[in-house]
């Protein structure tokens, strides 16, 4: 009698202690293994705009969520000496431009003097060959032919020296006048450096600076992307990448988008581990998305690895160091499986029978 009223009383007390400890029995339910993981949503090519010189910004012709196109001018940087070379550069291109082809250029005075040596090319060998006939018929000296002959042979050399020099001439005119052609392209080139043009069709995102500031090589002008294009910026741990694959089917849970999931898929892995974070970024594109979407949203991604069917299942919290559960007697040891977020699979130790205790 004391004995029955001894287990009478312990079942009453261990009953009475588990009604005040949270516990449940194992289920068994359809589960999906996924990494989990932190998102971005970016906008997709997105990239900065640098300066390619220092300076002040002079003009900044666009503001933030602005349309913009491929080489749109987006600022102009302060650039007073660029603009002084190109008025030097262009009143060097017009001095060298009227020097080759000017009405009063150096090889007209030339040209008029190979005119004027022809002229007198045939005097000289008209004068030479009279005076070559009558010394052939016993007329006249042989200093007067000397003197006409070497005379028309003087003119006949200073008539092919002053055409080697107009063709000199005109090649040094004709290169000074490329080059000088050359030199204002340079200067104008130069000046592009103080302009920021847009790589691609897209969208403004964000200024971080703005006219009368200086801005270096260093310091970001603006940061620019594809205008309602975008991407999914995974954080993925170093312990769960090697599981991740393209293709993978991912689902998104965004803040602003409060018990609602959009499937997406993961579409690039990036191979380099950031050593700082011991982390690695991978890209997903939405197959399902919001219909509104800002650049810089966050959420959480679970990217599933795998679904079973008819799988032992209890609550992660209900695990014990990753290996053990709590029940009424003892604490037992249990084979797990697969985990989400919430549960974890129970392959062997305990069945859907087996009452359990929430770890305290």
């Amino acid at each position: 009698m004391r004995i029955y009223i001894h287990l009478l009383i312990t079942t009453f007390f261990w009953i009475s202690c588990t009604e005040d400890i949270e516990h449940i029995k194992p289920t068994v339910t359809s589960m999906t293994e996924s990494v989990y993981a932190s998102v971005n949503v970016m906008p997709q090519d997105v990239y900065f705009a640098y300066a390619a010189a220092p300076g002040i910004l002079e003009k900044v012709y666009i503001e933030e969520g602005d349309t913009i196109f491929e080489n749109q001018r987006l600022a102009l940087i302060q650039s007073d000496d660029s603009k002084i070379n190109i008025d030097n550069a262009a009143l060097g291109l017009e001095i060298a431009k009227e020097k080759f082809t000017g009405e009063s250029n150096i090889l007209k005075s030339i040209n008029q003097e190979i005119e004027a040596l022809i002229k007198q090319l045939e005097l000289d060998s008209t004068n030479y060959f009279r005076q070559n006939q009558l010394w052939n018929q016993n007329i006249g000296s042989k200093s007067d032919l000397d003197n006409k002959k070497l005379k028309y042979e003087l003119t006949q050399n200073n008539l092919t020296l002053k055409r080697k020099q107009y063709d000199q001439t005109r090649l040094d005119l004709e290169n000074s006048y490329k080059k000088s052609q050359n030199d204002l392209k340079r200067a104008r080139s130069n000046l592009i450096d103080f302009e920021i043009r847009s790589k691609i069709n897209g969208r403004i995102y964000k200024l971080y600076k703005e006219e009368g500031e200086l801005i270096s090589l260093q310091e970001p002008f603006a940061q620019i992307g594809m205008s309602g294009e975008f991407i999914l910026d995974i954080i993925i741990d170093e312990v769960d990448i090697t599981r991740v694959k393209t293709g993978q089917l991912a689902l998104v849970a965004l803040d602003a988008y409060e018990d609602q999931v959009f499937e997406a898929e993961i579409t690039k892995i990036y191979p380099l581990k950031d050593n700082r974070t011991q982390t690695f970024q991978v890209e997903g594109k939405f197959i399902s998305s919001p219909s509104v979407l800002y650049a810089g949203l966050s959420g959480e991604v679970n990217i599933v690895l795998s679904t079973k069917e008819d799988v032992l299942t209890i609550p992660l919290n209900y695990l014990i160091e990753g290996k053990r559960v709590k029940t009424k007697d003892s604490e037992i040891e249990v084979e797990v499986g697969m985990k989400d977020l919430n549960r974890v699979e129970i392959i062997s130790g305990i069945d859907s029978s087996t009452i359990l205790l929430k770890p305290q």
